[in-house]
């Protein structure tokens, strides 16, 4: 049996001793689509209010939990029926895990097209970052997503148009986009490349022709059928609500913690300075989705946001228009992720996968690659250790974790070819150390000093801290992609 083989085995068994943990609200907004889809006719979909977990993902989404139904209601009748709010049968969980666990095999059948012509290390490397991320079996396979089947068919997309194949890697992109509108942010990097690097010479125009019919194509099977139901409208309030705030309940380890930190600073600060501020009791710290006030700073729209996300990918786009290179293909998409997540509206903690996961198909190139993809990972990694609040659960996220960092630390130092003490600096070492007093403080010392006193207070600094490693990633791949860097320092992004 070889190592990768192996490594699914164990990977494989240790989702099947996941199935019976923690399930967050999310497994019964899936069970719900599946009710929805199965029970009301297609220009109800979107329409429907009988549970508060209403349907606002693409149409091709929809589709997909449709499908899922048709095979649920062989196995549970009562999981499709849309009166049944809450519902978790043993034959419901079981059927919902399961169906996580089939669709991540388009994830693996990526990871081992990715590995092809690999060296059995780079191989092996590949198979523990993505398929043993702890991110992953988290969101996924504990508090209940299909991230994996999403993430599979961006390695696809990747991994084509790193071949050549333009039009199948757009068709993916564009089947990504109709089952998780969120990647849209990869829209930009996608249209630059393919203008400069495909639809160029003779056959210019037929290449446009040929990929705008095949994009057009699957946008038009998957809303196809709700435009002519008249539900266009109605979709694009549910894929876009804007009610519900600038951040999530649970802050996202991105730029808009530090401005939100920094707001709740200055609110206490000001007034003991003889500053009037007004602000709200508990105002972003509720627990609530919801639009929030800040108390001091402006409150930035999801305009300002779009274009604070636009800004930063600027200097990535205007490189990749000069030097539309295959090579680079790949860390322009990490970077069009990255610069979402730090910028983006009502992000989701769960979105660091979106570059982490992409990230891992190069950590083995470099130096520098395999330093961002460790730092960025392990930070994404204690980031979503929140999302499992429960007692019988804390066991395992803290072992995942801990256990798949040190062996992750251990393959990239092999893998590149470098001493364990130096693949990392001293200020990032410190700061990945500091991780360590932090947990102790949230999980141990915290309850003992404030005991049910500011519930919020270990999350914030666990995103806030987060937040600052992250940031400083960005920042550093950020700097590599302004144009007085030379070429040779492009490449080392990959």
């Amino acid at each position: 049996m070889t190592p990768e083989y192996r490594i699914l085995t164990v990977l494989a068994a240790l989702r099947l001793l996941l199935v019976p943990a923690y399930r967050s609200t999310d497994f019964e907004v899936h069970r719900n689509w599946m009710a929805i889809t199965h029970s009301l006719p297609l220009e109800k979909w979107y329409l429907d209010e009988t549970s508060e977990w209403t349907l606002d993902y693409p149409p091709l989404f929809a589709w997909f939990e449709w499908c899922l139904s048709q095979v649920a209601r062989y196995i549970d009748p009562q999981m499709v029926q849309l009166e049944s709010l809450n519902y978790a049968s043993d034959a419901c969980i079981i059927f919902q895990r399961s169906s996580v666990m089939v669709s991540e095999l388009v994830l693996i059948a990526a990871v081992a097209c990715a590995c092809r012509g690999a060296t059995e290390e780079k191989r092996v490397l590949m198979y523990l970052l993505i398929l043993g991320s702890p991110g992953l079996l988290l969101v996924d396979h504990i508090h209940f997503q299909y991230n994996g089947m999403l993430l599979g068919l961006l390695l696809w997309s990747i991994i084509w148009i790193q071949e050549g194949r333009h039009i199948a890697g757009s068709i993916a992109f564009a089947v990504l986009v109709n089952m998780k509108h969120l990647y849209a942010c990869l829209a930009p990097v996608y249209l630059i490349y393919l203008q400069r690097h495909y639809c160029r010479g003779p056959k210019a125009v037929q290449r446009f022709v040929a990929l705008g019919a095949a994009v057009v194509a699957v946008c038009g099977v998957s809303f196809g059928p709700f435009v002519v139901a008249g539900q266009l409208p109605q979709i694009l309030a549910r894929l876009f609500p804007f009610g519900r705030g600038l951040c999530h309940a649970y802050w996202a380890a991105n730029f808009w913690a530090l401005y939100s930190c920094a707001d709740k600073a200055l609110a206490v600060i000001l007034p003991r300075l003889g500053l009037p501020v007004t602000a709200p009791e508990a105002y972003m710290t509720g627990g609530l989705v919801q639009v929030t006030q800040f108390a001091v700073l402006p409150s930035p729209s999801p305009s300002i946001t779009l274009l604070l996300v636009l800004l930063a990918l600027l200097p990535c786009l205007f490189s990749l228009w000069q030097r539309p290179r295959p090579e680079s293909f790949l860390p322009a998409a990490v970077y069009a992720c990255l610069c979402s997540f730090m910028f983006g509206y009502h992000v989701h903690e769960k979105a660091i996968l979106m570059v982490t996961i992409p990230m891992a198909l190069a950590a083995a190139d470099s130096q520098w690659n395999a330093r961002q993809c460790f730092v960025l990972s392990t930070v994404g990694h204690v980031a979503l250790m929140p999302l499992l609040f429960t007692e019988q659960e804390y066991p395992i996220k803290v072992l995942m974790v801990l256990l798949h960092t040190a062996v992750a630390y251990w393959m990239l130092c092999r893998v590149v070819n470098t001493k364990a003490l130096t693949l990392l600096s001293r200020q990032q070492q410190a700061y990945l150390w500091g991780f360590a007093a932090l947990e102790i403080y949230c999980a141990a010392v915290h309850p003992l000093i404030f005991a049910s006193k500011l519930p919020f207070l270990p999350l914030l600094l666990t995103s806030v801290y987060s937040a600052l490693g992250i940031s400083f990633c960005w920042l550093q791949m950020a700097v590599c992609w302004l144009p007085y860097y030379s070429l040779s320092t492009h490449t080392n992004v990959q």
